[in-house]
């Protein structure tokens, strides 16, 4: 099992919902995962946020970051 630490310090859809997808597949693999918003990123710490903006692959933050909520995953601001 491997530590991994995803820092996300972008304002960005496409980022976020990369940060996010492989959070999630790290996590889902056993290992253990943290997440951490920094400068402009601190911005997805916001609950009211809409993410359900899709990128040009036709996924969005929404299909990740619920897993990681649910799953209790540290997301430090």
């Amino acid at each position: 099992m491997a530590n991994f630490l995803f820092v996300l310090s972008r304002d960005d859809n496409e980022a976020a919902t990369r940060c996010f997808q492989f959070a999630k597949i790290a996590h889902s693999k056993g290992h253990q995962t943290d997440l951490f918003f920094i400068d402009n990123g601190v911005r997805w710490a916001d609950s009211a946020r809409d993410l359900s903006v899709k990128t040009p692959t036709g996924d969005c933050p929404n299909d990740y970051l619920p897993y990681l909520v649910e799953n209790q995953v540290p997301i430090g601001v």
